[in-house]
This record gives structure tokens, sequence and C-alpha cells, in this order.
């Protein structure tokens, strides 16, 4: 048979040594990769994308309601903490006009720009989420009750307890230039309201702030189908409003919270430390406003009020689509559904401890006892 010679020249051994020709611009362009800071992923933007991977484990249907709810909460509990130090910092350089560039190549101004656009599309994907947790628990015997949607009973259990409970830690506080806007602790929950005499025209603004001790979410008796039925305590308030300003009727209404730098900068060769932690902490309590979340239904008015008393910009607000401090969600997972939960991890106790009747010590003694962490193979 006679030998094809392009397969013959195809498979030669010459042609296995032969050189490969370059890629006009190939070594150029490497070359400029490499020398670039394009190479590098931003700090911040990396972080929020390990926080958007929190979120996923929320929306992961394979994963218990109520841990899914816990996987939220403390996906909003890291954007709280992510914007006290890592947005601060960048704040403070921007206020000293630093121009340095990051690893990527930014200056702070862009990097909060890019950190502006994702933490929208994040919280967006927070609220969209919780929206569709909120539908599913329903199915489950839990509710999250709205104000205009309560029984007569309810009213007057909601009644009883907002005056037994709420009430007396309250302090209504009236906005006028004999009481000028109030300071609002970072993380600090408060509505503002616009309220007008039911016997006249004239009106006023005024503010609640919400006590820590305070939970979250009331939790209503039980619904005759044995759900468990909360209502957020913002609601609980406005459906009262009138025990706190008689006479007055709510024109207009919107919660907020603010969240403060609390980034904490020590000087690790300072004699007194404990002071100096002490009035570190002082200072981060009452560091400048980074950020201001508030309702998206409250009246524009209130909102530039309330903007303009805390001295934030335009791009340091955040109009919620939804349910405010999602973090808070927690107190949601705290129910006794053990059927909505993870199977409790039961550890292994080694045996010889037992045998020496829980003495660790003593085990030890007899032998060193190997521990290996993080993970146990069952």
């Amino acid at each position: 048979m006679t030998e094809n010679p392009a397969v013959s020249e195809v498979l030669s051994p010459a042609s296995e040594h032969a050189e490969v020709p370059p890629v006009a611009g190939r070594d150029d362009t490497v070359s400029d990769l490499a020398a670039s800071p394009r190479r590098f992923m931003n700090r911040e933007l990396s972080w929020l994308q390990f926080n958007r991977r929190v979120l996923e484990e929320a929306m992961n249907q394979n994963h218990p309601l109520l841990e899914r709810i816990r996987f939220l909460s403390i996906s909003a509990n890291n954007l709280d903490e992510f914007f006290m130090v890592r947005v601060a910092g960048l704040r403070g350089q921007q206020r000293a006009d630093v121009t340095n560039l990051s690893d990527d190549g930014l200056t702070p101004t862009e990097q909060l720009h890019k950190v502006s656009e994702a933490v929208r599309e994040l919280q967006a994907s927070q609220q969209e989420t919780w929206g569709e947790l909120r539908r599913e628990i329903v199915d489950k015997g839990i509710e999250i009750l709205k104000g205009d949607n309560l029984s007569d009973a309810d009213r007057s259990w909601l009644k009883d307890y907002f005056l037994a409970y709420i009430f007396p830690v309250l302090t209504p506080l009236a906005i006028d230039p004999a009481h000028p806007f109030p300071f609002i602790p970072n993380l600090g929950f408060s509505i503002v309201f616009e309220l007008v005499k039911t016997s006249g025209s004239s009106g006023m603004i005024a503010l609640l702030r919400i006590p820590n001790q305070l939970d979250r979410f009331v939790q209503l008796p039980n619904g005759d189908n044995g759900a468990a039925r909360f209502v957020a305590v913002e609601k609980v308030i406005s459906l009262f409003i009138g025990r706190l300003f008689p006479g007055y009727e709510i024109r207009g209404k919107g919660a907020f919270r603010v969240i403060r730098d609390s980034d904490l900068e020590i000087e690790e060769e300072a004699e007194d430390l404990v002071r100096l932690f002490e009035s570190a902490l002082k200072r981060r309590r009452r560091g400048s406003v980074i950020r201001l979340e508030i309702q998206e239904t409250t009246p524009a008015p209130l909102r530039e009020f309330v903007a303009e008393a805390l001295q934030v910009s335009d791009n340091e607000i955040f109009l919620a689509n939804g349910l405010l401090a999602l973090n808070n969600l927690s107190q949601i997972v705290d129910l006794e559904r053990p059927d909505l939960k993870f199977e409790p991890y039961t550890a292994r106790f080694p045996e010889r401890i037992r045998e020496h009747g829980g003495d660790c010590l003593a085990a030890i003694h007899q032998k060193d006892i190997i521990v290996h962490h993080p993970y146990e193979i069952l």
C-alpha cells in the first residue's frame, strides 16, 4: 500500500519537535496583565461576594425552613458589620482626600461607588428572599401579620400587651426648635411620625426611639389552627399611637435605622489600654453616620427631614422596600420547631474519658488524646 505523504508528514517524528508559531501580541498581553492592577480582586467587592454566598444558603431548598431564615439573618448582620468597619474606613479615606489606589487600582471614591452598586443588588436579593420565605413559613404554621389584618380579639390582646410592656419604656419626642433632633445610636431603630391635631389643622413631627430591650416582633397567642403569629413592634406602636400623642392622628410615618462608623483604632503602645478602650468604645457609639436605612413608604418630606437631621447625603440613604433590620429575624428562628431546623449534632465522646468518670485531665494523664478539628467523620 502506498503511504499517503500528507499523513506521513503529520506522523513523522520530526513533526513532534516542530515549533508552534507565536501568537502575535500574546507575550505582550500576558506581560501587561502581570503588571496591571486588573490581576487583583477588590477586597471589599470580594467580601460582598462572600456574603452573597451566605445569602444563597437562605435560598437553598434543601435546608430546613428556619435554618434558611437563620442564614438570611446572618447575611443581614454581616452587612451591618461591613458598613460599620469596611465602608467606614473608605468614607474616612474619602473625607481625608486620600488618593492612594487600592491593589486593584481604584480610589476610595471609586470603591465606594462599586460597593454601593453591589450592596443595592445584595439587599434587593435579601428582601426578595425574605418575601419568599415569609410565604413559605405560612404553610408551616408561622405567620408575620400586618397591622391591618388583625381581628378584634388580636387588637384587644395587643392593646393590653402594649400598655403593660411597650408603653412604659417609650419616650415620645416632639421635634421643634425647642426640642432638637435627638442622638440616634448605632443600629438604633426609630419611627418618625407626621401628626396632625384631630380638632385642627396644626401638626408636628414626632420621633420614637425603640429601646433595645424590646423584642423586634411581638408574639400573639397561637391562632385557631395552632399557628405561631408575630407582629412587628413598629406595627404595634402605630396601632396605639394615640396613647403616646393624645389628640393627634397620623398623616405620615416611617421606620428607619442608622449605621455609624464603628471602626476601632487602638495604639498598641498605649500606657493604659483599659482607659483607651473605654474612650474608643464611647467614640464608636457616637461615630459619624455611614448609612441611613429608611422605609420606602416613608413620605418624601419625612425622609428629607431625617436625612438633614442626621447630615447624610443621598448616596448614604437606602430605601428599604420591605422589612428593616432583617438580622432581627433571628427571633423567629428561636421558635421551638425542631422539624424546621437542622438535626442537632451529637459529638462522639471519648470512651477513655467516660472510663475516668468524665475527668478529662485524668484521662489525658493516662495517655495523650488527639483531637482533630474542625471536622469529624462519623
